[in-house]
C-alpha cells in the first residue's frame, strides 16, 4: 500500500545553535545536514522501488532547509521535487531566532498546552495549533487525494519540520499526545502513515514501530537529551 512519509529536514546552523528558526526562508543545511539528506536518499531507495510504474512523489516546504534536503534526496532518487505551501514549521512569532532558556521554556509551555488539548493557545506573536492545522492539513488532504488513493497510488515523501510533523501526524492518526510529545524526531527522522479506507494509520514514528506504547512515562516535552533539548525536533 502507498504511504505518506513525513521527513524532518537535515541539520541546520540554527539547530546547532538551538535557535528558534521558523520564519521563511530560514537557515541552510550544515555540511552534516547535507550528508544526512544524501544518506536518507540512499537508505530509503526502497520507497522508489516500491511502485516502479509510478515513482514516489517528493515535496518540501518553502523553507530553505527543507528544499535543500529534498533536492539532495532527489539527486539520489532521480525524481523531481516540488514545493508545497502550508507545510512549514510552527511559527515562533516573538520568540523567533532566540536560543535562550526563557524562549525555549515559553515555546515548550505552548506545545505542552497543545498536546494537552488546548489548540487555541497561541505562541506570543506566532501561531496557535489550530492555525497550524488550518494551513498544513489541507496540503496533506490534497496529496492524499491525488497520490495515495486508487489503482495508481504511490508513496509521497514530504520534507517538513519536526514540531509540525509530530503535531500533524498525531492529529491524523489519533496518536496519544504524551507519546507524540515525548517521541522527538532527529534530523531526517520520519513518521510513516498509510491512508486506508479514509483513515490514517501510523506504522512508524521515528525508530518506533506500531503498535505504540501510549503509556509513556515522560514529561510532555522532553528536555534532557540531544534531540528533545531542541523543541523543533
Amino acid at each position: 500500500m502507498a504511504r505518506l512519509h513525513l521527513v524532518r529536514h537535515g541539520e541546520t546552523t540554527s539547530n546547532v545553535m538551538r535557535r528558534l528558526d521558523t520564519a521563511l526562508p530560514g537557515a541552510a543545511l550544515t555540511d552534516f545536514g547535507v550528508r544526512q539528506a544524501v544518506r536518507y536518499g540512499l537508505e530509503n531507495r526502497g520507497i522508489i522501488a516500491e511502485h516502479p510504474q509510478r515513482p514516489a512523489v517528493l515535496v518540501s516546504s518553502l523553507a530553505r532547509r527543507a528544499q535543500q534536503t529534498a533536492e539532495l534526496i532527489s539527486s539520489v532518487w532521480e525524481v523531481q521535487p516540488r514545493i508545497v505551501e502550508g507545510i512549514h514549521e510552527v511559527q515562533a512569532g516573538d520568540l523567533e531566532d532566540r536560543n535562550d532558556d526563557e524562549a525555549h521554556g515559553v515555546f515548550r509551555d505552548v506545545l505542552d498546552a497543545w498536546y494537552s488539548g488546548a489548540p487555541d493557545t497561541r505562541i506570543p506573536g506566532g501561531e496557535s495549533l489550530q492555525m497550524v492545522y488550518d494551513r498544513y492539513l489541507p496540503a496533506i488532504d490534497e496529496l492524499a487525494a491525488t497520490y495515495l488513493s486508487g489503482p495508481d497510488a504511490t508513496d509521497v515523501v514530504v520534507v517538513s519540520h519536526g514540531a509540525a510533523i509530530r503535531l500533524v501526524a498525531a492529529r491524523l492518526a489519533g496518536i496519544d499526545g504524551k507519546f507524540a510529545a515525548a517521541t522527538h524526531l532527529p534530523n531526517t527522522g520520519s513518521v510513516e502513515l498509510e491512508f486506508r479506507d479514509g483513515l490514517w494509520v501510523c506504522h512508524r514514528w521515528g525508530a518506533t514501530r506500531a503498535p505504540f506504547d501510549e503509556a509513556v512515562d515522560e514529561p510532555l516535552v522532553v528536555t534532557d537529551d540531544s534531540v528533545g533539548d531542541n523543541p523543533m525536533g
